[in-house]
């Protein structure tokens, strides 16, 4: 049974949820992230504080990172020492720690950069293409090093999670729901753009199941994905949005980002394997939920402006 989890990025869009499903599960969860308040608040570059929350943890799920790629290329100094340095304070002090807490890594599917085959396995060559990317291959390459030092740590890769109204609003998913919910026009760069849109409970589903496995198994998994497996173009994702809200929403195309990667869908076969993890709610389904959830935000805000 796990007792104690430590979460850093834990206000954030998996680190919220995964503490919600932990502590329904009866696992005392410590928080980590700069935008918590009072004894949950740090910065995982400050080693001290990192100290101070893995100790006595059972375990560390760490999330806690410049977590976009455009933030990556605006300030790539800060994103480095965040997602490598953060992450080598975590592993070595999970090493130094009494209770040898295992570590799950949340590395992402920028690692692969362009990859040549689709749908990528977690066997692909990595060869990131921007900062963030180029940020995670050096956080695995840390892991395989904790490992060989005897800590139990694994790598997991995400790929544009979505499903809650509180994320980002800049973010695809949520921005083309929002649009399309308020009948707003949906930018889009780069209509032929592919990528592997994955729903929060099913990417949240995946974490928890590991976290049993890790706590019940001494050995480590190698690299998992928790991705859908289907693809979808931004086009394609921006005309289901506009459908589904029944919306007069008009598109309007854009070039591509020049440090975007333009094609990725993976392969959820080794979760499947390893976990008995399959992903349950697909984009159509994820998409009409978070649609209805931003009408009844708005719907909400707009009561309460008109209450006296």
């Amino acid at each position: 049974m796990i007792q104690r989890v430590l979460i850093t990025g834990s206000s954030g869009l998996v680190g919220d949820a995964l503490v919600s499903a932990l502590t329904s599960q009866g696992v005392e969860v410590i928080r980590l992230d700069i935008k918590e308040h009072g004894a949950a608040h740090g910065d995982v570059r400050d080693r001290e504080r990192v100290q101070a929350a893995i100790a006595g943890a059972d375990g560390v799920v760490h999330l806690a990172a410049v977590s976009r790629v455009i933030w990556g290329e605006r300030e790539p100094d800060l994103c480095w020492s965040t997602n490598v340095g953060g992450l080598q304070n975590v592993l070595g002090l999970a090493a130094a720690s009494p209770r040898r807490p295992w570590v799950i890594f949340a590395s992402s599917r920028e690692v692969y950069g362009q990859c040549d085959h689709l749908p990528a396995t977690e066997d692909c060559q990595v060869r990131p293409v921007n900062v963030y990317g180029r940020s995670k291959v050096a956080g695995e390459q840390l892991v395989i090093t904790a490992q060989r030092d005897g800590v139990r740590a694994c790598t997991i890769r995400l790929s544009n999670v979505f499903g809650s109204t509180t994320d980002h609003t800049d973010r695809v998913v949520p921005a083309f729901a929002r649009a399309a919910a308020l009948g707003h026009e949906l930018r889009v760069d780069g209509a032929d753009q592919t990528f592997d849109f994955t729903h929060i409970e099913d990417v949240t589903r995946g974490v928890v199941t590991l976290t049993e496995l890790l706590t019940r198994s001494v050995t480590v998994p190698p690299p998992i994905h928790f991705v859908s497996g289907a693809p979808a173009t931004l086009g394609e994702l921006a005309a289901t949005a506009i459908r589904i809200a029944g919306s007069r929403s008009r598109i309007r195309l854009a070039p591509p980002r020049d440090f975007d990667v333009s094609r990725f869908f993976g392969s959820p076969a080794r979760a499947k394997e390893m976990l008995g993890w399959s992903p349950r709610i697909n984009l159509e389904d994820g998409l009409t939920r978070l649609i209805h959830a931003f009408r009844d935000t708005d719907s909400a805000a707009r009561m309460q402006e008109t209450t006296p």
